[in-house]
């Protein structure tokens, strides 16, 4: 499939990536970006070939949030459609069956830390930016603070809404909203090889994991046991698991099938 605005490229070693290609413009959402993205996404799940999916920004950002030079001119039903597609990829990321792992540098505003949320998980370098700004511009960014208010919590994401502010990648880290904190020459290096890590577990397992996760995430507590001890007991009655547990009693390396 060919792109305009993203670099797509599959690994031998079943992981893809998704570079957010427009560095002129800080790899700003426009439509079709958002679009491009969101394909790739749905495309990557559906691909046997992949089992972690990296998104990434080319040039010195990550992504700076939603291009504003096509704003003006809209009423309140085109404003609605028009942010609705620049989220979609959001939304997609979590009812994906792979992993999404985030690989953050330079600024990630707005869209931008709103889809370093999003994905499952993220690594940042230490000299990253993140922040809900869109305040500064008398704007907010309450279609982004919903994944990032399910990482942080309350307080802390009221105080990103609420501020506009850029907050470090140690404080991004502190606050649950990356995972890891690397030196910005070992991003790309350490990225690829956590989420090559990823890929060499049962696929199944791995996503069984995800999406039962998700599904609990609303539930209450007794549902959510509920409903992951029925994932699990699915789990257990497929190839890989037969295969993991084989293959740790005879003390050998697991072959995956994904199955």
């Amino acid at each position: 499939m060919s792109y305009e605005s993203i670099i797509v490229e599959v690994g031998d070693d079943h992981v893809a990536s998704i570079t957010l290609n427009r560095p002129n413009k800080l790899n700003t959402f426009d439509g079709s970006l958002a679009s491009e993205l969101d394909g790739a996404l749905l495309s990557l799940d559906d691909d046997p070939r992949v089992r972690v999916v990296i998104i990434k920004g080319s040039g010195k950002a990550f992504c700076a949030g939603i291009d504003l030079g096509g704003f003006f001119g809209k009423d309140a039903d085109a404003y609605r459609e028009w942010i609705v597609r620049m989220e979609q990829p959001f939304v997609t990321m979590g009812r994906m069956r792979k992993p999404v792992i985030a690989q953050v540098h330079g600024v990630a505003a707005a869209n931008g830390a709103g889809l370093v949320a999003a994905a499952d998980l993220a690594v940042a370098a230490d000299t990253a930016r993140i922040g809900l700004t869109a305040i500064n511009v008398g704007l907010n960014c309450i279609g982004p603070v919903v994944p990032v208010a399910r990482s942080i919590g309350r307080k802390r994401s009221l105080e990103m809404l609420l501020t506009g502010a850029l907050y470090s990648a140690a404080d991004a880290l502190g606050m649950g909203l990356v995972n890891r904190v690397v030196p910005e020459a070992d991003l790309e290096r350490k990225t690829r090889a956590w989420a090559a890590e990823l890929a060499q577990k049962s696929p199944v397992a791995l996503q069984v994991a995800k999406q039962a996760f998700y599904a609990a995430e609303d539930r209450t507590y007794e549902a959510a046991f509920d409903y992951m001890n029925e994932a699990f007991s699915r789990l257990c009655v497929t190839r890989d698991a037969a295969e993991g547990i084989g293959a740790f009693l005879e003390k050998r390396p697991p072959v995956w099938s994904g199955e």
